[in-house]
């Protein structure tokens, strides 16, 4: 598992029961995400979760694939600002 360092930004993300569920049928596509794919794997969608850039990178680049669907789009929507937020505040310091 990737160690985030101390100027690392964590995001929160609270996914949807649809969102969760297209993330979850396709962490297959994770297999090289150091362990990204079993925290996926086991969410619920009652709670925000935390992502690091890494952990973004993956999940956008699996659901890129899926945003021709109503709920990727709102999936792949949530992870670009969630980059987004990371790359802004990456830039103030």
């Amino acid at each position: 598992m990737i160690k985030p360092g101390k100027n690392d930004i964590k995001v929160y993300i609270k996914f949807e029961i649809e969102e969760l569920k297209l993330l979850q049928d396709n962490t297959w596509q994770m297999a090289e995400s150091f362990g990204l794919d079993s925290r996926i794997d086991n969410l619920t969608g009652k709670r925000k979760v935390g992502f690091y850039s890494w952990d973004l990178d993956c999940l956008e680049s699996v659901v890129c694939d899926l945003a021709n669907t109503p709920v990727g789009e709102k999936l792949y929507e949530k992870i670009k600002n969630g980059m987004e937020f990371i790359d802004n505040h990456r830039n103030k310091r």
